[in-house]
């Protein structure tokens, strides 16, 4: 199924003096993908810029914005529409063989291509998310999408969900110890989780799409900013979306914008000013992801 979208982002900062800015670098166009296809799209700042648009290492498409004149001040606006191609369900793409069951055997082109996203990134000095990562296989070897949906059920039976106003995101020791965090800590630790037990995992931010804002009766969890979740690379069926924060597989709701090894390569905005410390008086944000219609599925020779 296809659906034809919308989504505008709005980040404002604000100060008690006007400022000076650095360069800004936002993520919020989504990837090159076969599920989905761009038909416009803009930014715009509240103040004067240069703005232009890079590719990054990994592909992820990156708005660099310079300033020249200072603000009390300064609001980005992003907007863009496309279509999103989505499966309800991961069991809708079959695995190859190989793939059924936990460990996964990967070849080794594949091995060559997915090191980066099969090495573990972060520390676990007490083992504590090593032996976590043992607990969701039974005997060694259990079946791939058993040990994923399980994880999922975890996080959603035993986490409890933590906005924060803070940077950055905690390390899988702390999530895990914790047993709270934000989309972007729930990620985070699943993608260390499942790294130790040899998927490919990489980091994913984006949008998730809320019925809810249309009038449906369920709500998501991350709805009304960027949302994180995470990709696994699943023989057969290729990078496959797990939402841990909303118990989501397969990414019918989910508009991915950036991908990374860890979280730091997938900032939607980031950037930097120059006055007293005093003077920021703080941001903030709303994200509208609106559903325009469905659009019938077609292909092109």
């Amino acid at each position: 199924m296809a659906i034809l979208f919308e989504i505008k982002h709005v980040t404002g900062y604000k100060y008690a003096n006007p400022v000076t800015f650095g360069t800004h670098r936002a993520m919020f166009l989504p990837r090159p993908a076969a599920r989905g296809r761009l038909l416009s799209w803009s930014a715009r700042t509240s103040l004067a810029s240069r703005i232009r648009w890079v590719s990054d290492s990994l592909s992820n498409n990156v708005t660099v914005m310079e300033f020249t004149e200072p603000g009390k001040e300064l609001t980005f606006t992003f907007q863009f529409r496309g279509i999103h191609f989505g499966a309800k369900d991961v069991e809708e793409f079959p695995l190859e063989k190989r793939a059924e069951q936990v460990p996964l055997q990967y070849t080794p082109d594949e091995w060559t291509d997915l090191s980066v996203y099969l090495r573990p990134h972060a520390e676990d000095p007490d083992a504590s998310v090593a032996a976590w990562a043992k607990s969701f296989v039974a005997d060694n070897q259990d079946r791939t999408t058993d040990v994923l949906r399980r994880m999922l059920d975890t996080f959603h039976d035993t986490f409890r969900y933590n906005a924060r106003d803070a940077e950055g995101t905690q390390s899988p020791g702390e999530t895990l110890s914790s047993k709270s965090g934000t989309c972007r800590d729930y990620a985070w630790l699943m993608i260390e989780t499942l790294r130790r037990l040899g998927f490919a995992s990489r980091f994913v931010s984006g949008y998730i799409y809320d019925a809810a804002l249309d009038g449906g009766e369920v709500g998501m969890t991350g709805s009304g900013a960027t949302h994180a979740w995470l990709q696994v690379f699943l023989p057969g069926a290729g990078w496959m979306h797990y939402d841990p924060t909303n118990r989501i597989s397969a990414g019918y709701d989910l508009i991915a914008v950036a991908i990374g090894r860890h979280p730091g390569q997938a900032v939607p905005l980031a950037g930097s000013w120059a006055g007293k410390t005093q003077d920021y008086l703080g941001m903030s944000v709303n994200v509208t992801v609106r559903k325009l219609g469905d659009v019938s599925d077609s292909s092109e020779g």
